[in-house]
């Protein structure tokens, strides 16, 4: 992507984005949980990182705001409906993944 301009690869990074929340709501029934057990982030990291993107360009965006447009729907709304209790098994391997980072960090 190298050859490509600024404003053309901003283009695309965007609607790489944007596919990308398209296929987070086309999958409900994948967890926050799961996200984080595989690739080490979730909905409402993509949430925090438009909040910080925002910031680093000097424009206001709260973390809610930035959290509905992510999930497509105010989060209490998608929560209620889609986010399901974390299993035994899915804390355990979340409590491995932290652990493994931990270590990786020293």
């Amino acid at each position: 992507m190298d050859h490509l301009d600024d404003a053309t690869r901003t283009e695309l990074e965007a609607a790489a984005f944007r596919r990308l929340l398209k296929h987070l709501d086309e999958h409900k029934e994948v967890q926050n949980i799961d996200l984080m057990i595989l690739a080490d982030f979730c909905r409402n990291c993509l949430s925090k990182w438009l909040v910080s993107a925002a910031e680093e360009r000097g424009e206001a965006l709260d973390y809610e705001a930035a959290r509905e447009y992510v999930y497509g729907m105010p989060y209490s709304e998608w929560k209620a409906h889609y986010q399901q209790e974390a299993t035994p098994e899915q804390q355990a391997a979340f409590a491995a993944r932290e652990a493994q980072k931990q270590e990786k960090a020293r």
